[in-house]
């Protein structure tokens, strides 16, 4: 129901937005190995665990990311890993999606356990780095993709099927159109212009990652971030193609209205780490 959308909404924003701002970035990567933790929850359910095996994955997933916080990860530019995290989500993202359900459902349970367990730790390295690095640095990529999620789906209801025939992956999520994944781009580098202007603008001390890219050239942001879209699709099918492989609709009912934490997250899981190797590079 919408009222319970909306009230959850602004309770994830009053916890959220003091985290995010405050003085020290300890909180908001406090609160956010708490929605990783969730979402390990969530992933091992969705391969087919039941609840101890679950509760073992998010308190594992919690482990592992404060050990790379108390040595000292989130400080470091860490540029090699986020390559190898990047190669993976581009390159076995392409091929789950090609395999679809079938394939992944051939995939060993410990397999894709061990495939939530990476991509949500280095979720939250990345997003805990991100937030030492600056607030708006942080805003900017989380901004990304809200505004491709957001063009994504007008796009797709106003033009689908209209322009591009056929569906984007008909058998993972047969509502995504092609028109969607370009109007999800085409909102990232409005986006990006806009906020780089901005950051002229008010001379933010702490540069957005459309800033930092736009240094490079126009048209290295351009295909940045055009990237960076399109991975947040990826993302959102990958998750979809989880639900599908488990028959069910949400990851969980966590979130009142919302589903669970990883359909919140999804898009993120792998933009975020892209986002930290671009600006590592």
């Amino acid at each position: 129901m919408l009222w319970k959308r909306v009230a959850t909404a602004l309770v994830l924003l009053l916890v959220l937005l003091p985290a995010m701002f405050y003085p020290s970035a300890t909180p908001f990567s406090a609160l956010a190995l708490v929605f990783i933790a969730a979402g390990a929850w969530e992933w091992a359910r969705l391969v087919g665990y039941g609840p101890a095996i679950a509760l073992g994955s998010a308190a594992g997933t919690v482990l592992a990311c404060a050990l790379a916080w108390q040595a000292g990860l989130l400080q470091s530019p860490l540029t090699a890993w986020w390559a190898w995290i990047g190669l993976l989500w581009v390159a076995g993202g392409a091929i789950l999606l090609r395999g679809g359900t079938g394939l992944w459902l051939r995939l060993p349970a410990g397999l894709k356990l061990a495939i939530g367990f990476l991509v949500l730790t280095a979720a939250w390295l990345a997003v805990a780095q991100a937030r030492h690095v600056g607030i708006n640095f942080l805003l900017s990529v989380l901004a990304l993709v809200w505004a491709a999620d957001i063009c994504a789906y007008f796009a797709g209801r106003t033009w689908g099927g209209r322009v591009v025939p056929g569906k984007l992956a008909p058998s993972i999520s047969p509502g995504k159109t092609w028109e969607g994944v370009w109007g999800a781009m085409a909102g990232v580098l409005l986006l990006a212009v806009g906020w780089s202007w901005l950051d002229g603008m008010l001379a933010a001390t702490t540069p957005s990652l459309y800033s930092q890219l736009l240094s490079g050239g126009r048209w290295y942001m351009l295909l940045a971030f055009a990237g960076l879209a399109a991975m947040s699709v990826v993302g959102d099918l990958i998750e979809s193609l989880l639900k599908r492989a488990a028959q069910v609709k949400d990851s969980s009912h966590l979130l009142p209205g919302h589903g669970g934490v990883l359909d919140r997250i999804d898009a993120l899981l792998p933009t975020l780490p892209l986002a930290m190797l671009l600006h590592a590079a």
